[in-house]
């Protein structure tokens, strides 16, 4: 069994909406609980209503494409947006069309921020069941989307919407999936060897372990191998990964002792809903406490790399990040939505 007894509860864990923040696309990414809406365009700069750039052949392309396509792109704006097979690696998957040209004719102003988020609501949730075949984990990686016209578009009469989903990190960074969303696995889960950084009170989105960070992945886990028949219980969750997670971060450590160098180990867990979706996977994880145990402090380096019985300059051992410690908690989590506005998951 693990030693770090001083895993901690953290008020994080109870919230059960995603809130992202980021203005990482051209027009504006806000998510919302489940819904993110968002316009695109080569130089557009910030606002909802998008901007009065031109699109590209091929970012226009995109925008209109029908349910079932995937798109992606490189540059920030978006502007290089482009469909690729959904078997390669994408950025969004349109699940349907919507036209809201009945409630703003041509010559209607662009609907505010508060509208498009009515909108994304109410047009963007009913229709994921049916696209996916399956429930959508309230608590997965994928969230619904509403891609919506530029200014331009709008200003030519274009009503058409596009919903669809995506994986938007911690931090509101879209992060690449790949395979159509009906085929795969929900899981809110990281690959081992990720980092994700400290960002503020919260986790941010996945980074190099030589920079400083929060948590760092160290297995992943299926609990279905545990409990082949029915949901387990959280107290059933945790019995059992605290055994595995310390027999995985032994392995992925070469049996260091994380105790000595002030690391915790710590783990995700799956709620019903999660688990009757098809959820089942979760991250166990190493992080550093600040003396107060109020959150986490930042590590630098991989505990992976970190030589035997080397103590000084290891993870673990520098001085808390500067800012808020993270909410995130450091105490068995469970999986929702994105940290640290959700129940933990890595």
């Amino acid at each position: 069994m693990s030693s770090s007894a001083d895993r901690f509860p953290s008020a994080s864990q109870t919230l059960r909406t995603r809130v992202v923040m980021g203005g990482i696309f051209a027009g504006a990414l806000i998510a919302l609980a489940l819904s993110v809406v968002f316009s695109w365009g080569g130089g557009i700069t910030g606002g909802v209503g998008g901007g009065a750039g031109k699109l590209s052949a091929a970012a226009e392309e995109a925008f209109h494409s029908p349910p079932g396509s995937c798109l992606t792109w490189d540059n920030p704006d978006a502007s290089d947006a482009r469909k690729v097979a959904c078997t390669e690696p994408h950025l969004f998957e349109v699940t349907t069309l919507v036209d809201i040209g009945a409630q703003f004719p041509e010559g209607a102003p662009t609907p505010t921020l508060e509208q498009w988020q009515q909108i994304a609501q109410q047009k963007c949730t009913a229709d994921v069941k049916p696209y996916l075949g399956h429930n959508l984990d309230p608590y997965g990686k994928l969230t619904t989307n509403l891609l919506r016209p530029t200014t331009s578009q709008w200003d030519d009469g274009d009503r058409q919407l596009r919903c669809g989903l995506q994986w938007a990190g911690p931090a509101g960074k879209l992060l690449p999936t790949k395979g159509p969303a009906k085929q795969q696995d929900q899981s809110l889960a990281f690959d081992p060897g990720t980092c994700l950084a400290l960002q503020g009170k919260g986790v941010g989105d996945p980074i190099d372990c030589a920079k400083p960070h929060s948590y760092e992945i160290v297995a992943t886990l299926d609990l279905k191998s545990k409990f082949k028949d029915a949901y387990p219980s959280q107290d059933d969750q945790k019995s059992w990964l605290d055994t595995e997670c310390t027999k995985s971060a032994s392995d992925y450590t070469g049996g260091a002792d994380l105790d000595a160098k002030h690391l915790i180990l710590s783990w995700d867990l799956r709620e019903q809903e999660s688990w009757d979706a098809g959820s089942t996977k979760v991250n166990c994880k190493v992080a550093a406490l600040l003396p107060d145990k109020s959150g986490l402090q930042a590590v630098t380096g991989s505990i992976k790399a970190a030589p035997a019985g080397a103590d000084s300059g290891q993870p673990g051992d520098g001085p808390p990040a500067d800012g808020p410690p993270s909410d995130g908690g450091g105490g068995p989590a469970t999986s929702s939505s994105a940290p640290p506005t959700s129940k933990q998951n890595g």
